[in-house]
């Protein structure tokens, strides 16, 4: 298991004002934390270090965060508690530093929007844009603006296809392939290595993706020859397109032995129709990626057999690289966290930790 330090919680939420052309998302509540679920944690990183960039080398200006206008691009709808926590904990950060001009806008999973809506937070003059993609490819009109205008973009979450301390500053987020790997790992643990598998691919377009597929193929290809892959299709990283790929999967499949979802939304819909199926708890072994806490419920109950976190909250590593950038220290081109894994022997007591 990953270690995984626990720190305090995060401040309660306080919404911030933004400007009327990029109008505030109203979050949904999110279950509040408990003293032991901590901040995310940077691993601590092996072998050479890698690229990094400074203010000077990035050619910005110094400015102070606090009276800065600060944007955040949400991706994707809150309904899925990843986003929830992620939007949540941007705010409270915000807030707990005393940012007065945070302007937050949500693409509602609408690429096209997102690109609009960046773009808006650039003319409305913002000095830092924190940015969760929700895909990998097509930034380039918004890297152009913000280059022009010298803006320190951080993603989040996911990666943009593009070069850091140029056209973005860094990327903050898991390491995606080792995730696959992991959970390639519980899988084969929980079938003792043989049977078969399906895959609840993520939606299309990006790392996250693509990554978390490679890293689980590769690890059952390496270590577990005897299980095969005999379905894939994608649930979009969506509980109720997750229900409809497993009941077309419990058809076509009536075999299946384990299914690899690549988040727990698409998991729990699993969940769903495997009960419509009269299936009982454990007659198929589920694994997953994230880490909330219906997720880590359903592992307590029986229906899943592990999850490999995925933490969203990235509001403090977030503004701490920003204010490290903006004090002339050299950044890495990725901050890579690290991710715990729930199981059976900690399910139960750690149902507070998960969000």
């Amino acid at each position: 298991m990953t270690p995984h330090i626990r720190t305090a919680a995060l401040a309660l939420a306080v919404l911030l004002t933004a400007s009327a052309c990029a109008k505030s998302e109203e979050p949904q509540s999110a279950p509040a934390a408990t003293s032991t679920a901590g901040r995310q944690v940077v691993q601590t990183p092996s072998g050479a270090a890698g690229p990094t960039c400074t203010l000077d080398q990035f050619g910005g200006e110094k400015f102070d965060l606090k009276t800065a206008t600060v944007g955040f691009s949400q991706s994707e709808k809150e309904a899925n508690p990843f986003r929830i926590a992620e939007t949540k904990s941007i705010r409270d950060e915000a807030d707990k530093l005393g940012i007065k001009d945070l302007k937050v806008t949500n693409a509602q999973s609408q690429f096209s929007k997102q690109i609009t809506d960046v773009q808006q937070l650039i003319a409305q003059g913002v000095q830092l844009l924190v940015i969760a993609p929700l895909n990998s490819d097509g930034w380039e009109p918004v890297l152009q603006q913000a280059a022009a205008k010298k803006i320190p973009i951080i993603t989040v979450d996911r990666k943009i296809n593009a070069k850091p301390c140029s056209d973005y500053l860094t990327f903050i987020g898991s390491d995606f392939y080792e995730q696959g790997k992991r959970a390639a790992d519980r899988m084969i643990d929980a079938l003792g290595g043989k049977g078969k598998v399906a895959i609840l691919l993520g939606a299309p377009g990006n790392n996250v993706t693509t990554e978390r597929t490679n890293g689980f193929k590769d690890r059952v290809k390496e270590k577990a020859p005897d299980i095969t892959i005999s379905f894939e299709q994608t649930g979009e990283f969506a509980r109720e397109k997750g229900q409809q790929v497993t009941e077309q999967l419990i058809q076509s499949n009536p075999d299946i032995n384990g299914i690899y979802a690549e988040n727990d939304e698409m998991a729990l819909g699993a969940v769903t129709a495997l009960k419509g199926a009269g299936k009982e708890a454990g007659d198929i072994k589920i694994v997953s990626v994230d880490g909330t806490r219906s997720a880590v419920q359903a592992i307590a109950d029986g229906w899943l057999h592990a999850v490999i976190e995925s933490n969203p909250r990235f509001g403090p590593l977030a503004f701490e690289t920003a204010r490290k950038f903006l004090d002339g220290e050299p950044i890495p081109d990725k901050v890579i966290i690290s991710d715990r894994d729930y199981d059976t022997t900690n399910a139960k007591d750690s149902l507070g930790e998960a969000y």
